[in-house]
């Protein structure tokens, strides 16, 4: 599997152009705007969902301004979802640093991160970039119909595999999707290429998730996100949904009751991990992230072989087998 610097070389110079449209965007007259700004610039991680973008719009032709507009727009969308999450989650750090609602409370984090969306919003429109205005809006849209979804669902710990599915593709991949099949517009792709595009980013953003709920159920992982934070969350992730299924109904109540009663945290992840392994929940994940991996890969397989397609295909599975 190629590293990242190696998949970057593919649009390494796009990516370098890119910094100077983002860091323009990110500026504000006012003082305290433009300070939030800089501090994202600083700590704005390793930018993948913009180079899916540029990937996906050399895969089909030339990246062009409205390809740097684009991968500019998602990643001020990107932003502002993080910035209003960690306001959500009464989260003090993001990336190892403290988030901006812990350094200038959650108002100013609120109102941050709606400028930030409202830049991208204005870009698209100054330029006239109204199918892209148009997907990233129903992106937006989607994400916060997931993210209500599942909280509805999840207070009586009673979603099914069908709507972890349906939750997952409006929360996760929606924004994924909305990356590959808005690089493939930019640069000029048919409308049947860029379904196919946005099909690969749902796949690709569905295996992505169940990944990430992998880990949540390993100990020993090396992701650096720890492990039994979505079970101590409450979160209904892909394995417990899982567990609870394969459990007998008291089994169930006993798991539901121990996750929601239990002080002891540690111990009550520990059990639960437990369970899920005797239950062979992890595996039956593999199963399915591998499912949705085939499929991406088969979407893929309809882009023109070009170096882009390669990067994008090594894209994915660093994504799916991050260690860091």
């Amino acid at each position: 599997m190629m590293d990242l610097d190696d998949i970057k070389s593919a649009v390494s110079d796009e990516l370098r152009h890119f910094e100077d449209f983002y860091q323009d965007a990110l500026h504000s007259d006012n003082s305290l705007l433009d300070k939030i700004g800089r501090y994202t610039l600083k700590h704005k991680g390793k930018q993948l969902r913009p180079l899916f973008v540029f990937l996906s719009a050399k895969c089909f032709g030339k990246v062009t301004d409205s390809t740097y507009r684009a991968a500019t727009f998602i990643e001020l969308l990107h932003s502002a979802t993080l910035i209003h999450d960690d306001v959500v989650d009464d989260a003090s750090e993001r990336r190892g640093f403290a988030s901006i609602n812990a350094m200038y409370k959650n108002k100013i984090a609120v109102l941050a991160g709606d400028y930030l969306l409202s830049k991208g919003m204005m870009i698209a429109l100054e330029n006239r970039d109204y199918q892209m205005l148009d997907m990233i809006s129903e992106t937006v849209k989607n994400m916060s119909e997931g993210e209500i979804f599942q909280l509805e669902k999840a207070k009586n710990f009673d979603i099914s595999e069908e709507d972890y599915y349906k939750i997952i593709e409006k929360k996760t991949a929606s924004m994924i999707a909305s990356c590959c099949a808005i690089g493939a517009v930019s640069a000029g792709a048919t409308p049947e290429q860029v379904q196919n595009m946005r099909q690969f980013g749902i796949n690709a953003g569905t295996a992505f998730q169940i990944r990430d709920d992998i880990f949540d159920y390993q100990p020993d992982n090396h992701s650096g996100k720890g492990y039994g934070n979505d079970i101590c969350e409450h979160k209904m992730t892909l394995p417990l949904i899982h567990l609870l299924k394969e459990s007998s109904a008291i089994e169930r109540t006993l798991i539901i009751n121990k996750i929601r009663l239990s002080r002891k945290r540690r111990r009550t992840v520990d059990c639960i991990i437990r369970q899920a392994n005797e239950k062979n929940s992890l595996q039956y994940c593999e199963e399915k992230m591998k499912f949705f991996i085939q499929q991406a890969e088969n979407q893929l397989n309809n882009a023109p072989d070009c170096e882009a397609k390669k990067a994008l295909k090594e894209l994915m599975y660093y994504c799916i087998k991050r260690e860091v």
